[in-house]
């Protein structure tokens, strides 16, 4: 039993914080519910770990599918399909780019344009982005995840992918 639990709180530890990052920029909420969708998500976790099969499924996967069914319900009963990402983190996650304020300033704002721009993209694109780069997935985890085929995943990504170039790119182009 002592073997169980320490392996639960390796399993917490390694996926704890990007597994609330994910619920968080999926739900848009810094607050309560991301929070309280966080935890029913390791509650179900603990209650279902006898279902977890490692032949079926990484544990990563299985944890953001859980997560990603606690958010999906979530939404359903508020009837809300507004996924605004949690920009404070992004912010805080930018390198310092130089000595400089306006070195820091620019950098800040090319975040800040990023995070808009994962914003725009539509639902479906957007989580799969999240999922492969912050959730650090594999196109065949997200399929399972979504409940799409991987060839559908992979579209999703790259379709991301290319929008967020672009808008990046004309960032770049007005802003020189």
């Amino acid at each position: 039993m002592d073997g169980d639990r320490e392996a639960f709180a390796q399993l917490y530890d390694r996926h704890d914080r990007p597994s609330f990052q994910f619920v968080r920029r999926l739900l848009g909420s810094s607050g309560a519910d991301a929070e309280d969708l966080h935890q029913e998500t390791w509650l179900a976790v603990s209650r279902h770990a006898s279902s977890f099969d490692p032949l079926k499924a990484s544990f990563g996967a299985w944890l953001y599918t859980i997560a990603r069914r606690k958010v999906w319900d979530h939404l359903r009963k508020q009837k809300v399909i507004r996924l605004v990402s949690g920009q404070e983190d992004l912010l805080l996650a930018v390198p310092d780019l130089g000595p400089t304020p306006l070195q820091e300033a620019e950098g800040r704002e090319m975040a800040l344009a990023l995070i808009n721009a994962v914003e725009a993209l539509p639902l479906a694109q957007r989580e799969t982005f999240i999922l492969f780069a912050e959730g650090g997935l594999s196109l065949e985890e997200i399929a399972e995840i979504t409940e799409v085929s991987a060839e559908t995943s992979k579209s999703r990504l790259r379709y991301a992918r290319a929008t967020l170039r672009r808008v990046l790119s004309e960032r770049e182009a007005v802003h020189g």
